[in-house]
């Protein structure tokens, strides 16, 4: 009978009704502010606009002063800044040695690469089944030495990049020459 008891006392409670009428009435004030609050946002809205517009108009003043500045501090531009078209080719001149200066070096690099890997196989086939690779790989590293300084000892050409194409287009490139003499040598 305790469970019966518990219904009974939780039927006959009023407070959950109690706080639903609360709940009905918060609800019922809050609804009674909102036309204030509507009109506080309108007016808060057009105030925004107000403020917006003002701060439009500022900005197009102050980029018409903008302007006008550019225009001046150009015209006053000496007159060997004013020849864009001129400086325009000076850099594709500079730019374009930069590439066969960068051409050139990479083939070298390419060569010292090639040579190397042809002398350390040919360290390696040599000396397979020696059982003592210290010798060998002192050879090596002396070798790679020589080349690294060969590579210092060569200054960079100052050619333009159409020249530089040019001569790699008559002589055959150097590194095929280098690796067939390499695979001869081996027999392979």
């Amino acid at each position: 009978m305790p469970i019966t008891d518990d219904i009974k006392k939780t039927l006959s409670d009023p407070t959950p009704l109690y706080a639903l009428a609360g709940a009905g009435d918060l609800a019922y004030e809050k609804l009674r502010e909102v036309p204030g609050k509507v009109e506080e946002i309108a007016a808060d809205r057009k105030a925004a606009q107000e403020k917006a517009a003002a701060r439009l108009q500022e900005a197009q003043t102050l980029l018409v002063e903008a302007q006008g500045k550019v225009t001046e501090a150009v015209s006053a531009l000496p007159a060997e800044l004013k020849d864009l078209k001129e400086l325009q080719e000076k850099a594709q001149t500079f730019a374009l040695q930069q590439v066969g200066r960068a051409v050139e070096l990479a083939v070298k690099a390419k060569e010292a690469y090639d040579e190397l890997a042809v002398r350390g196989k040919a360290v390696v086939e040599k000396n397979r089944g020696a059982g003592d690779t210290a010798e060998p790989a002192a050879e090596v590293a002396a070798e790679a030495q020589v080349t690294e300084v060969a590579l210092d000892a060569e200054p960079a050409q100052d050619t333009p990049a159409e020249e530089t194409a040019q001569d790699s287009a008559d002589e055959p490139a150097p590194t095929a020459k280098k690796a067939a003499r390499a695979r001869k040598s081996t027999g392979k």
